[in-house]
């Protein structure tokens, strides 16, 4: 049977069809109705549900079931969305909204727990039984691998990477504390403290730095002590086999993946530190994810 999954945004919804051997075969997107309620989302995502089957010819009776992909809490047992501050939703039974749209059973993960769980089963965590997945944007995101199995928190509440505070009276989050982890490592982070010097964006910042000029080399090294420290501690903590980081940031490669390695490893307590790579499920890891859970 095929699975359908959605990765809700606050500028797009995708969704496509998995296969039982968790390739994405059919998928497309429509942009988030912003401001307009919780209905005009489920009609959307009902009508690029059936945009998606007609147009690749699945009927409707072979999909077994639906997963979404959320950014933010929820609560998998009841499929209530409890807090996703970009779409609008607080307390939202989306499960069973959609769920009577579709005539389908439809199951909720937070986004970052849906890229981490398509990364262990079909990206670079594969074969992992303790890994985690960082994925560097406007915020910091992930999720964790604990003995092979997708860890959603002790109390159901998911993981927070990018809200581990990494400076006491730090820089301040949106999140309302001081300090956290994505005011330091976030592609944000890069762009803020570049547009000092003309460079208003991560790309911008780490092109510059491979051309040597000494503001964003300067600004980079920080940025990599910053990251080393929050990544060394994770591992201090977790001991993970394999840490992958994912976003637009981890394009940098080698430029990036390099300098870090060896800060971290100058950081680590233990005698080896896990492998460091670049996530490579990719941009559909999301709907991927999503589709696993439903």
């Amino acid at each position: 049977m095929l699975r359908f999954g959605y990765d809700i945004g606050g500028t797009n919804i995708a969704a496509g069809v998995i296969d039982e051997n968790n390739r994405l075969i059919a998928k497309d997107s429509v942009k988030f109705p912003r401001g307009e309620g919780t209905e005009a989302v489920i009609v959307a995502c009902e009508a690029l549900y059936r945009k998606i089957l007609e147009q690749a010819g699945i009927p409707g009776n072979e999909i077994a079931g639906v997963g979404v992909a959320v950014p933010g809490s929820v609560s998998p047992e009841t499929g209530v969305v409890i807090d996703a501050h970009n779409l609008g939703f607080h307390h939202t039974p989306l499960a069973a909204m959609l769920s009577d749209k579709l005539n389908k059973s439809v199951n909720l993960i937070n986004d970052a727990d849906a890229a981490t769980l398509a990364e262990h089963r079909i990206g670079s965590l594969q074969g992992s039984r303790t890994a985690m997945l960082i994925t560097i944007g406007t915020g910091i995101g992930g999720g964790l691998i604990l003995n092979g199995e997708l860890f959603r928190g002790g109390r159901g509440n998911g993981t927070e990477p990018g809200h581990m505070v990494l400076r006491n009276g730090g820089r301040h989050c949106s999140c309302g504390i001081d300090g956290c982890a994505e005011t330091y490592c976030s592609a944000t982070r890069l762009g803020k403290d570049g547009a000092a010097f003309g460079k208003a964006s991560a790309k911008d910042v780490i092109e510059a730095a491979r051309q040597g000029n000494e503001e964003a080399l300067n600004l980079f090294r920080q940025y990599i002590d910053d990251f080393g420290s929050y990544i060394a501690s994770i591992i201090n903590l977790l001991d993970p086999e394999r840490i992958a980081i994912g976003g637009g940031v981890s394009g940098a490669g080698s430029f990036l993946l390099d300098p870090l390695r060896k800060d971290v490893e100058r950081k680590c307590f233990f005698e080896t530190c896990p492998e460091i790579v670049v996530a490579s499920a990719g941009n559909d890891a999301g709907i991927v994810g999503a589709g696993l859970i439903a």
